[in-house]
């Protein structure tokens, strides 16, 4: 593949689909500056798999693996390098459209953040509109189970938001 057919390739991935990208950072770093270090972790991930990609699925769930595993990864890491860590708000990501912000927004990122790996994963596939088939291909994991998953997501969420 020729280098400007790949660049061609990664900006429209990438406007058709930083908001995906953007949800898995908001998700999985909570500083400013980890989500800045993981967007672009992810985006040099997405760079270098341009030409491995042989249209066996579609690219957004293409690019969903790469920015989870990347993700997971990422979060391993950093976990190794930075025990305690202050959380910031993410309000620079959120407001990228120029929109007030919506504090419930910033609540729900900061819980899903909270969540274990699997349960983060299902939350921003389910935030993207992804079919429990779907999630449950991406995820190694059962439709069913899916299904109880997110039924517990949401009551815990739930549960929370009412305090």
């Amino acid at each position: 593949m020729k280098e400007n057919e790949q660049q061609h390739i990664f900006q429209e991935w990438l406007s058709l689909h930083k908001g995906l990208i953007f949800k898995i950072v908001r998700s999985y770093a909570q500083t400013s500056m980890d989500q800045d270090d993981l967007f672009q972790e992810i985006i040099i991930h997405v760079w270098h798999s341009i030409p491995s990609f042989r249209h066996e699925s579609s690219v957004t769930t293409w690019l969903y693996r790469i920015s989870l595993n990347t993700a997971i990864k990422w979060t391993t890491k950093e976990r190794k390098y930075n025990q305690t860590q202050a959380l910031e708000e993410v309000h620079y990501l959120i407001t990228e459209t120029g929109s007030p912000i919506d504090e419930r927004l910033v609540w729900l990122y900061e819980e899903i953040y909270k969540l274990d790996e699997i349960d983060r994963s299902l939350a921003v596939l389910l935030l993207e509109g992804f079919s429990y088939k779907e999630m449950a291909n991406l995820l190694g994991i059962t439709e069913s189970n899916v299904g109880v998953k997110i039924m517990r997501i949401k009551k815990q969420l739930i549960t929370k938001s009412k305090k």
